[in-house]
């Protein structure tokens, strides 16, 4: 599991238009990489809805939004769709980035043990150190969360 003040692991994904994407494009900007489980499943569905519902505030404030699980571009892209989604979402079907941020941990659903991904957030700040890490995140409000967080730390709003 990572700490605050680590360097970001790279992040090399295609988004749900099959365009590759890394953090390192938005290099010298802060970053907000959720991790999720899967789309279209309630709590996913909640904090997708919520990053969108300020994605226009994130913008304003410079701030990158990118949502990570392990589905394929296709399911993003009807993810997308269905919900009319404005957040990046990136398919790491590999479960590359999953390993390299620790996200890919035992979990207990109904009585039964298994590895998944936990849901997950990290803020890269402009010079790529993690400024924020929670891993188990409950998707209620989150998106708020983490755009007082940034600004916060930014001194912006």
């Amino acid at each position: 599991m990572l700490n605050t003040g680590a360097i970001a692991p790279a992040i090399e994904l295609p988004d749900s238009d099959m365009k590759l994407r890394t953090l390192a494009e938005f290099s010298g900007s802060w970053v907000v990489v959720y991790f999720y489980p899967e789309d279209d499943t309630p709590g996913c569905t909640i904090q997708a809805n919520e990053f969108t519902d300020l994605i226009d505030d994130y913008t304003a404030d410079g701030i990158q939004v990118l949502g990570i699980s392990s589905n394929d571009c296709f399911s993003h892209q009807a993810f997308r769709q269905k919900y009319g989604l404005r957040v990046t979402l990136l398919a790491d079907v590999e479960k590359e980035a999953c390993n390299n941020y620790g996200v890919i941990q035992e979990k207990e659903k109904n009585g039964v043990r298994k590895l998944g991904i936990v849901r997950s957030t990290f803020v890269v700040d402009p010079d790529g150190r993690l400024a924020y890490v929670e891993y188990g995140v409950t998707p209620k409000d989150h998106a708020r969360k983490m755009l007082a967080f940034v600004r916060q730390r930014a001194g912006g709003n």
